[in-house]
């Protein structure tokens, strides 16, 4: 690593900032490390403890990350006094409700402190009663999820939102970008594009750029039309439209959409489709608890059985084989 430079060094003197991380099971360690390594790093650099934080938890003891690694964390009503609290969870937040957490969060925020979710932490601030009236963000996988159970909380596809001192990001290395705001808030933009650079993290995103990769690049391909195609199935996996639609929607003719798709694909538009809301039920199947009935109408099947003889076609076993496969693997 490269030596503090002076721009780094010259922070605004102030009180240590001091940080809560409020873990979840199954949480994410890239969250974990893009929301802690930027603070050790505004410390190195500054030659100053501007930030301390604390690992926190339901009960305390031993938590499990989505990748099974195990970290000791300080149970929630034992936290010290905090500046910013900041929920960290990925994977099975659908039922997780944890009271200590959301009774603890809701005295922070009712005392003007700083609260905040990354990636599905997001939808513990909202069981919490701290998202209505706000706009946030959370990982696009589970746009759906969490607009199902909160259809009154705008949610927003930006890497990160501070909306009225309540942050929310996206996870993974967004998490990164959320503490690079808050250190240029805390001692200024040198310090934050210095710990940018400690990383390689060149570019120091804006929050409101997207999370997806483009589809050009996800897909190799560079013709508008289809672009703007793929992004209207991807947004209508729920709702499926006619080809026709898309193609209109496209400024093309139902037989030039065919051409263009077995040009670049391979195969029809309508199979190409369909597969995209297999691919989400397969996730939603591995990923979630959800009630077959409930992935198969999210994504666009009419019944749990429409869902399954698609299901078979394609992957050779019904929705209920993958997830007990998935659960087997993962036990």
């Amino acid at each position: 690593m490269t030596a503090p430079n002076d721009s780094a060094m010259s922070v605004n003197n102030g009180t240590t900032k001091r940080i809560g991380l409020l873990i979840l099971p199954q949480f994410s360690m890239m969250a974990l490390a893009g929301a802690s390594e930027p603070l050790r790093a505004a410390n190195r650099l500054s030659g100053k403890t501007l930030y301390e934080w604390t690992l926190l938890t339901e009960a305390g003891g031993p938590v499990s990350s989505s990748s099974g690694i195990e970290i000791q964390a300080v149970a929630v009503d034992q936290a010290p006094e905090l500046d910013r609290v900041f929920v960290l969870a990925s994977l099975d937040t659908e039922h997780q409700k944890p009271p200590k957490m959301l009774r603890y969060l809701q005295r922070a925020a009712s005392r003007g402190i700083t609260v905040g979710a990354l990636s599905t932490g997001t939808f513990i601030l909202a069981r919490a009663g701290l998202l209505e009236g706000k706009r946030c963000t959370l990982h696009w996988e589970s746009f759906g999820q969490f607009s199902e159970e909160f259809p009154t909380i705008e949610v927003t596809r930006e890497l990160y939102v501070n909306h009225d001192n309540r942050w929310t990001c996206a996870g993974g290395t967004a998490a990164i970008d959320l503490m690079l705001a808050q250190i240029a808030l805390d001692f200024g933009n040198p310090l934050a594009a210095s710990v940018a650079e400690q990383f390689l993290h060149a570019r120091i995103r804006a929050p409101e750029e997207h999370q997806r990769m483009s589809i050009q690049w996800r897909f190799g391909i560079h013709d508008r039309r289809l672009t703007a195609a793929i992004a209207f199935m991807e947004n209508n996996l729920e709702n499926v439209v006619g080809i026709e639609e898309i193609a209109d929607r496209c400024n093309l003719s139902h037989r030039q959409l065919e051409r263009l798709w077995h040009q670049h694909f391979g195969r029809t538009p309508k199979k190409f489709y369909l597969e995209l809301r297999l691919n989400e039920a397969r996730r939603l199947l591995r990923e979630s608890t959800q009630p077959i009935a409930s992935i198969a109408y999210s994504c666009g099947f009419v019944s749990a059985s429409h869902l399954g003889a698609a299901y078979r076609r394609v992957w050779g076993c019904t929705p209920g084989e993958e997830r007990r496969k998935f659960d087997d693997a993962h036990s």
